[in-house]
């Protein structure tokens, strides 16, 4: 029989076999499908045949919209994690002051979070309409503008809307992030600051920002995994069009795989940018914990 000892030893893990076993069901598993399905021929009804080794790779990396995509990702995510991250940052400033109204304004801030994306986009793209959009409505109403403008003039500027919009999305989780950081601080910390003579900036940056430096982590790399693999968006305001000029990755990967029928390089196609996911949380991580070493 096993000792008591022995049983409180195990006590933790069965607690979290649940979770466990839930995560390897629907996490892991299908992950290990996805590499094996990338490594084999797929027809495109989705009959599974044998092993091909690279050659899903080589199509999809062949593939004539492949660098434009890859492209419009990077830049999808670098400008919507970038500028959000500055925008929250600066709202969860604000937000953490004491000023009338401030419950009823972070209410309002957690609405473009909260809603769903795909009403979100749809809304968007009724505002930049060129014949009965509300923003050359509005304008033309306040004599700002003479004639009704084409907001959706090129595939570069419809990109730019995109990236807006999953900007405007974004900004209220970050700041949610931030402003739970720096509830936590104590305002002893920039009491003594102040009796010492520190201005603001140097509060900044010698208190706040290395405070709240473990909550912008986590919002960050979730940020980056949440829009690399943003799809409403980008396909409810263009569906990639032009020519997969707008498209990213994700609604790239399924325009390929349900509209192309081909599943074999839309399917290696998910593992480089699951692989590519996991390259830029791992670099991320290790560079935030080399710093927090070296201030340490």
């Amino acid at each position: 029989m096993n000792s008591p000892l022995n049983r409180s030893r195990w006590t933790p893990y069965l607690w979290l076999m649940p979770s466990i076993i839930l995560i390897a069901v629907f996490v892991i598993f299908p992950i290990l499908i996805v590499f094996k399905l990338s490594f084999s021929e797929i027809s495109k009804a989705g009959v599974i045949g044998g092993y091909v080794g690279f050659q899903n790779y080589k199509d999809a990396v062949n593939l004539p919209a492949f660098k434009t995509v890859m492209l419009n990702t990077f830049w999808w995510v670098v400008s919507v994690v970038g500028v959000s991250t500055v925008l929250g940052f600066v709202i969860a400033m604000v937000f953490n002051q004491k000023f009338r109204g401030r419950k009823i304004a972070r209410a309002i801030l957690v609405f473009p979070w909260a809603t769903s994306l795909v009403i979100q986009a749809s809304v968007w793209n009724y505002i930049i309409k060129y014949e009965y959009g509300s923003l050359n409505s509005v304008l033309l109403n306040l004599g700002i503008i003479k004639q009704a403008i084409n907001w959706r003039s090129s595939y570069q500027i419809e990109f730019i809307w995109e990236c807006g919009v999953g900007i405007f999305v974004t900004v209220p989780f970050v700041a949610f992030c931030v402003l739970s950081g720096l509830q936590s601080i104590d305002d002893s910390y920039y009491e003594a600051a102040t009796v010492d003579g520190a201005g603001f900036w140097d509060k900044l940056f010698r208190i706040t920002l290395p405070m709240v430096r473990p909550s912008l982590t986590v919002s960050t790399v979730l940020n980056i995994i949440y829009v690399f693999n943003s799809f409403p968006i980008v396909y409810t305001m263009t569906k990639g069009a032009p020519a997969n000029k707008t498209d990213t990755m994700i609604t790239y990967l399924y325009m390929l795989s349900f509209y192309e029928r081909k599943k074999g390089p839309a399917t290696a196609l998910s593992v480089i940018g699951f692989l590519i996911l996991c390259a830029c949380a791992g670099l991320y991580m290790i560079t935030v914990m080399r710093k927090e070493e070296a201030e340490q």
